[in-house]
């Protein structure tokens, strides 16, 4: 137990010493003066390119100087003057009277009216009323004058081309059948200037009216 103690601690005290920075610096200067020595008998060439050998130890405090960042500053650019727009002139308006000469227009044929139409012919009435015609008047009834009926007829005739009679109507009764058929038969008798168109003869409705009266 105690053998092996002791030799623990003797261990513990044949530890190899460090070196220290300065025994390092002396073993390179030994180096390099047994190279140089041995150069110098020209046992071993020295290279030409290599002609000292410099150790430089950094110092821990010394900062390396950061390079100095520069940003481009952009250049100038001139500025030209941008042309102002002038505003575009409005079209004034021309007024016909304005204008001096006359505008064009597309020739259009020309075509004649057509000759306007005669004026119709003037038309007129039968007559019954004219005194180279002789129309006798019509018989008074007995019966009516000694009743004493008196009245006025009126009637719608209708006049041929000829001048004769076609068609009678009663247009207005006097009130006695006897007056009426005696102004009916008397009519029938009768001649008539015809209704005319222009120079031509046409038929014609007329009204014919006939009084019968007890003073004549």
């Amino acid at each position: 137990m105690s053998l092996l103690t002791a030799t623990q601690t003797d261990v513990r005290h044949t530890a190899p010493p460090k070196l220290s920075l300065l025994a390092i610096g002396l073993i390179v200067a030994a180096h390099i003066a047994l190279i140089a020595l041995l150069a110098l008998h020209k046992v071993v060439p020295l290279p030409t390119a290599v002609s000292a050998l410099m150790v430089d130890l950094i110092q821990p405090q010394q900062q390396i100087p950061q390079p100095e960042l520069t940003t481009p500053q952009p250049r100038p650019q001139e500025s030209k003057p941008t042309p102002r727009r002038q505003p575009a002139a409005r079209p004034q308006p021309t007024l016909a009277a304005q204008t001096d000469a006359p505008a064009a227009t597309a020739e259009t044929p020309i075509v004649s009216a057509p000759p306007a139409p005669p004026a119709p012919a003037m038309t007129t009435q039968p007559r019954f009323d004219a005194d180279y015609l002789s129309n006798p008047p019509p018989s008074y009834p007995p019966l009516s004058r000694r009743m004493g009926e008196e009245g006025k007829v009126q009637l719608r005739v209708f006049v041929d081309a000829g001048g004769r009679p076609s068609q009678i109507e009663l247009k207005a009764s006097s009130g006695s059948p006897r007056l009426d058929q005696a102004a009916q038969d008397a009519v029938w008798r009768w001649k008539f200037v015809p209704a005319r168109r222009g120079d031509e003869s046409i038929a014609a409705w007329v009204l014919v009216p006939i009084v019968f009266t007890l003073k004549n």
